[in-house]
């Protein structure tokens, strides 16, 4: 009776979860290069059950022989493990600012993602597929939350003015012939990478991605005056918010029985 209690609260705590992931996922449909979490749902180890017993053997003194019977195996219930970003292209909006970049994935090996490089003033570096960007009162290129944009070479990009290009290549031309190249980073396996939140990430061991410029096979453009929207399907999300509530109250309810049948246990068989 007791192991399920356990299994259906740990159901609930794993809609639990996965409700709140989704609800995050919705409040972010409109945040530019968010990639919404899929929720990986775990079962907890099988336990094996086993009955243990004697038998009586007839001797003159008497002997009892112990031994086992399996009975089966019972699961002890399940969990939420982890949640993965998808890292799905976005759509594409056009906004006619100079300041919005857009990463568009074009051909993208072994379902690996390019990402901006950002960091704060002399902090680790992060990675962002987030394009809305702006200049400071110093110049600098940076993001909505104050990341530095930085370029190919790892330093801060400054500029006179928000009159600038930037070619499908990421070479940026300022109005008064300031050049860069914007740090793009390339991860083969994005989902090694954590999710800090702000739209940022971070690699593996804090490690830097290689230049997504030079390697083989990656084909990528930049759109100057696009932003990637978010990755998040709203229908669906909805959907699988009352697929995960429902089973939430389908979870409640059982406990209601276990804890019925726990009180009668209690209350009248026990006077018995």
């Amino acid at each position: 009776m007791f192991k399920g209690f356990y299994t259906v609260a740990s159901g609930m705590f794993a809609q639990q979860r996965k409700t709140e992931m989704l609800t995050n996922n919705m409040s972010n449909a409109n945040t530019p290069g968010f990639k919404a979490d899929l929720a990986a749902l775990r079962a907890f180890p099988d336990m094996e059950l086993q009955r243990f017993d004697k038998a009586e053997i007839p001797t003159e003194h008497g002997l009892d022989l112990p031994f086992s019977k399996k009975i089966g195996t019972i699961n002890t219930g399940v969990y939420m493990q982890e949640a993965v970003p998808n890292f799905i292209q976005g759509d594409l909006r056009d906004t006619g600012r100079n300041t919005d970049v857009a990463l568009l994935d074009v051909n993208m090996p072994n379902n690996g993602s390019v990402f901006f490089t950002v960091s704060e003033d002399g902090g680790p570096v992060r990675y962002t597929r987030n394009g809305n960007f702006t200049l400071d009162g110093e110049g600098f290129l940076t993001t909505g939350s104050g990341y530095y944009v930085l370029d190919a070479e790892g330093q801060k990009i400054q500029l006179s003015s928000d009159r600038f290009t930037i070619g499908e290549n990421g070479v940026l031309t300022g109005e008064n012939g300031e050049s860069a190249v914007l740090g793009i980073g390339f991860s083969d396996n994005p989902n090694r990478m954590t999710k800090l939140g702000d739209g940022l990430f971070q690699s593996e061991n804090n490690a830097a991605l290689p230049n997504a410029f030079n390697q083989q096979g990656v084909q990528f453009k930049l759109q100057q005056g696009f932003l990637e929207q978010s990755n998040v399907d709203i229908s669906k999300t909805m959907t699988d918010m009352m697929t995960a509530y429902r089973a939430f109250e389908a979870n409640q309810k059982i406990l209601q029985a276990y804890d019925r049948s726990m009180e009668k246990a209690a209350n009248e068989i026990g006077r018995l």
